[in-house]
C-alpha cells in the first residue's frame, strides 16, 4: 500500500500472523514468541515496551495460540489500558480485555455480586473526601482543607497495602512513613470512615479490589468461572503494583502460571502511594522458569541523553539498583546536555525561557518542550518567565499558581487586612510589609518552618511560602511599599496569567510526567532541599528521588537543559549546591570513570549560560532610582513615581492586543503583556529603535507587531511601515 493510500493514522491490519513480527527488535520479538509459562520483561524507558506486549498478544491471538476472550491485560491508567485496545484493533487483535485493575474488577464484582451476596452492588462513591471529612467531624477532630486531602491519601495508601485501622500506627512507625497528622488519629477517623461506609451502604474505590479478592478467597466456584474465562494474564507497569493488587493478580492466577509482567524497578517513584517494586524484583523467586528478556535498546533518547541517564543510575543504591538496565541509544548523535547555573530563581526562569524561545525559533514546536520541577509550588516563576517571554503554555498535573485554593484565599486575605490597614490587630506587631504578610498567612496555615512529610499540607505550605517570598522581593525592590501595594501586584499578576488553555510549553512535576516525552526537556530547581526533596531522610526514600530525575532526564528525546539557581532572590547570599546527583556527571565536579567520561555535557554560569553581556544597573526615568523588580524595569521608572500614560493610548493598544491574540489563538499575554503596553504607552515611540529599547519588545516581537504598534501611536489603526530610523 503506498503512503497516498495508507495513513500511519489508520496502519493495515497485519496479513498473517508472521507479519506481526515484522519489525521487532531481536529482544522484542523474544517477547512475542514467549507464549506460554512465566515471562518476565525488564523494559528501560523508551525501548518500545507497549509494542512488545500488544505484539505478543497480537502473535499468540493470530496464531491461533492464544484465544482474544482468554487474554486480559492490566495496566494502571485508562489512557494506557486504551492505548493497548487500539494498538490490539491494529494488530488484528481486537476482542482481548485490556482494562485497569480496578475496571477489571469492578466488572467482576458487579457480575458475581448477587451471587456472592445477594442483592445490588452498594454505589461507588465518586469522591471518599466529604466521608472522611463526616468521619473527622464524629471523631471531634478539626481537619482543613488540605488535611482531609492527606488524611484521604492515608486512608488509600492504609488501604491498598492491606492495613486495618488498628495496625494503622505500628506499620507507619515500622515504614518511617511520614503521617500527616497523629498516628493514632488517623486510625481513629479511618475506623469511622470504614463504619460510616457501612451505614451508608456505599463502597470506596480501594473496596472494589478489596471486596473482589474477598469474593475469590471465599468463593472457589466463582474464583474457577473467573479462571476458566481468563487463561492468560499481561500486567504493564508491574514495578507499580501494590500489595492488594498482587494479591488480586494471585487469586485471578490460581495454581496457573501464563502470566507475562513487564517493569523497570528504576521508574518506581509512587511508593507513597503504596506501589512497591519487591513484585517485580522477586519475579524469579517466584517463577524459578521464568524467561527473562531485558529491553535496552533505547528508541526515544540521543546517546547523549541516554550516557546521561546510565551516568545517574550508576550512582544509585539498593535493591531496584543492582537490577539497572544499561539502555543503549538507536538513534543518531545529538547535542550535548546543557548545565546551566544561575545566580538567582528568577534569573533561572528568564533563562529558560529564552533558551525555549530560541528552540522555538529554531523549528522546535511548542508542544514539544517540557519544563519539569520537583514541586507544583515552584510553577509560578515559571508561568511569569514564558508569558512575559510571549510563550504560549499550559499546565499538567496542577492549576495554575494564582488559581490554587491556598493562593486565592490568602489573597483574600491579604486583600481584607489591605482594607482593615491599622484597625487589624494582626498586623499590630509587625514592622514592615515582609511580616505584616507573614502575619496575615499565619492564619492560613504558613509558618516559619515547613511541615514534615509530603502531601497537600506541604503543597499549600509551599505556595503561602511563595507568597512570603514574593512579598519580601516586593518590598526590597520598593522601599515603603504597603500592603495595598503588595495586593494590586498580586492582583495584576493573577489577571495576566488568566488566559484560556493553549497548545504551548508543558509545565509539569516530575511524577506527573511520567509515561510522556517531549523533543526538549529542561530540568529546572536542581538544588539539594528540592532534588533531593527536604523531606527525603532515608536511604530509600532518597534513591527514590534519584529514581525520579531519571524519569525526568529520559523524558527528552533531543534536547536536555539540567539548572539550579545558588540563590532564591536577586542580591541573595549564594549559598545552595547543585544536587548531590549531579555530581561526577556534570563537568568539574569530579569523576565517574567510563560512564561519564566523553560527551558528558557543556556547563554554563551565569551571563555565558544566557548568551548576554552583564548589565548595568536599571535607573528610574523619573527619580534616578535603581530598579530592581522587573515591573519597574519594564516601565523604566518606580512604580510609585508619577505615571505620564497616555491613557486613550493604552486603551486602543489592549484592543488591538485582543484582536491579535484572537487571530492568533494565543492568550493575550503572548502578545504583549499588561506592563509592556503601559511601558508602550508612557514613551510612545516613534521609531522602531526606540520601541524595541523597551523592555518586552524583543526583535521578533519588533519584527511581527511592530509596525502595527507604531502605526497605533501615531494615531492610526496599524499597517504603517516599520522604521527603524
Amino acid at each position: 500500500m503506498t503512503a497516498a493510500t495508507h495513513s500511519t493514522l489508520f496502519p493495515q491490519v497485519p496479513e498473517t500472523a508472521d507479519a506481526v513480527l515484522d519489525g521487532l527488535d531481536p529482544e522484542q520479538r523474544e517477547v512475542a514468541l514467549a507464549l506460554t509459562g512465566p515471562v518476565c520483561v525488564l523494559a528501560g524507558a523508551g525501548t518500545g515496551k507497549t509494542r512488545a506486549i500488544t505484539h505478543r498478544i497480537a502473535y499468540g491471538v493470530r496464531s491461533g495460540r492464544l484465544q482474544p476472550a482468554s487474554v486480559l491485560a492490566v495496566t494502571f491508567t485508562n489512557r494506557a489500558a486504551g492505548e493497548m485496545r487500539g494498538r490490539l484493533r491494529q494488530l488484528g487483535a481486537g476482542g482481548v480485555q485490556a482494562r485497569t485493575f480496578h475496571s477489571a474488577a469492578l466488572r467482576q464484582l458487579q457480575f458475581f455480586w448477587p451471587k456472592a451476596v445477594g442483592g445490588d452492588l452498594p454505589r461507588l462513591l465518586e469522591r471518599k473526601i466529604q466521608l472522611v471529612a463526616d468521619a473527622a467531624a464524629r471523631c471531634r477532630v478539626r481537619l482543613d482543607r488540605n488535611e482531609l486531602r492527606d488524611v484521604t491519601g492515608e486512608i488509600e495508601w492504609a488501604k491498598v497495602t492491606q492495613t486495618v485501622p488498628a495496625d494503622y500506627p505500628a506499620i507507619v512507625a515500622k515504614a518511617h512513613r511520614d503521617a500527616p497528622r497523629d498516628p493514632a488519629e488517623i486510625s481513629q477517623i479511618y475506623a469511622m470512615y470504614e463504619q460510616l461506609k457501612r451505614d451508608r451502604s456505599v463502597i470506596d474505590f480501594e473496596d472494589v479490589l478489596l471486596l473482589t479478592v474477598g469474593i475469590l478467597q471465599d468463593r472457589h466456584d466463582i474464583a474457577d468461572q473467573i479462571r476458566s474465562q481468563y487463561q492468560h494474564f499481561v500486567v504493564d507497569e508491574y514495578q507499580d503494583v501494590s500489595p492488594l493488587q498482587q494479591r488480586l493478580l494471585d487469586l485471578w492466577l490460581g495454581d496457573r502460571d501464563n502470566l507475562c509482567v513487564v517493569g523497570d524497578a528504576s521508574q518506581t517513584i509512587y511508593s507513597f502511594t503504596g506501589a512497591t517494586p519487591d513484585h517485580l524484583l522477586n519475579f524469579r523467586t517466584r517463577h524459578p522458569g521464568a524467561t527473562v528478556v531485558k529491553l535496552v535498546r533505547d528508541y526515544r533518547s540521543t546517546p547523549q541523553v541516554v550516557h546521561l541517564a546510565n551516568g545517574l543510575l550508576s550512582q544509585a543504591r539498593g535493591r531496584a539498583a543492582e537490577h539497572r538496565l544499561e539502555l543503549i541509544s538507536q538513534r543518531d548523535p545529538g547535542p550535548d546536555p546543557v548545565y546551566t547555573e544561575y545566580a538567582d530563581e528568577p534569573t533561572e526562569a528568564e533563562g529558560t525561557a529564552r533558551r525555549i524561545r530560541d528552540l522555538i525559533a529554531a523549528g522546535v514546536p511548542a508542544g514539544e518542550i517540557a519544563v519539569l520541577y520537583r514541586i507544583n509550588a515552584q510553577s509560578e516563576v515559571y508561568e511569569q518567565a514564558l508569558a512575559d517571554a510571549g510563550v504560549p503554555y499550559q499546565l499538567r498535573g496542577a492549576e495554575r499558581f494564582f488559581e490554587r485554593q491556598e493562593v486565592r484565599e490568602a489573597g483574600i486575605a491579604l486583600r481584607g487586612a489591605a482594607r482593615a490597614g491599622g484597625n487589624d490587630s494582626l498586623l499590630d506587631d509587625a514592622e514592615d510589609l515582609p511580616a505584616q504578610v507573614r502575619a496575615v498567612l499565619s492564619t492560613k496555615g504558613w509558618t516559619s518552618q515547613p511541615p514534615a512529610g509530603s502531601g497537600a499540607v506541604r503543597d499549600r505550605w509551599e505556595s503561602l511560602a511563595a507568597l512570603v517570598r514574593l512579598a519580601e522581593d516586593f518590598a526590597r525592590a520598593r522601599s515603603g511599599a504597603t500592603l495595598s501595594d503588595l495586593v494590586a501586584e498580586l492582583d495584576e499578576r493573577a489577571a495576566a496569567q488568566h488566559a484560556p488553555t493553549v497548545q504551548g510549553v508543558t509545565l509539569a512535576s516530575l511524577h506527573s510526567a511520567k509515561g510522556l516525552e517531549w523533543d526538549a526537556v529542561f530540568l529546572v530547581g536542581l538544588t539539594e532541599g528540592m532534588m533531593p526533596i527536604t523531606y527525603a531522610k532515608t536511604d530509600e526514600q532518597i534513591e527514590e528521588e534519584r529514581r525520579l530525575l531519571y524519569v525526568g532526564v529520559t523524558r527528552a528525546r533531543l534536547h536536555l537543559t539540567l539548572s539550579w539557581a545558588l540563590s532564591r532572590s536577586p542580591g541573595g547570599r549564594a549559598s545552595r549546591r547543585p544536587s548531590r546527583f549531579l555530581k561526577g556527571l556534570r563537568p568539574g565536579s569530579g569523576s565517574l570513570g567510563t560512564i561519564a567520561s566523553g560527551g558528558s555535557g557543556s556547563f554554563e554560569r551565569g551571563a555565558a549560560a544566557d548568551r548576554r553581556k552583564p548589565r548595568g544597573p536599571v535607573l528610574c526615568r523619573v527619580c534616578g532610582a535603581t530598579l530592581t523588580e522587573a515591573g519597574a524595569m519594564k516601565l523604566m521608572r518606580c512604580e510609585d513615581c508619577p505615571s505620564d500614560m497616555d491613557e486613550a493610548l493604552y486603551e486602543r493598544l489592549r484592543d488591538w492586543r485582543a484582536e491579535q491574540a484572537r487571530e492568533l489563538g494565543q492568550p493575550a499575554y503572548c502578545v504583549f503583556t499588561d506592563k509592556t503596553l503601559m511601558a508602550i504607552a508612557e514613551r510612545v515611540p516613534a521609531t522602531g529603535g526606540e520601541l524595541s529599547s523597551i523592555s518586552g519588545v524583543g526583535a521578533r516581537k519588533l519584527d511581527r507587531f511592530g509596525a502595527d504598534v507604531l502605526a497605533i501611536c501615531a494615531g492610526g489603526d496599524g499597517g504603517a511601515d516599520l522604521d527603524d530610523s
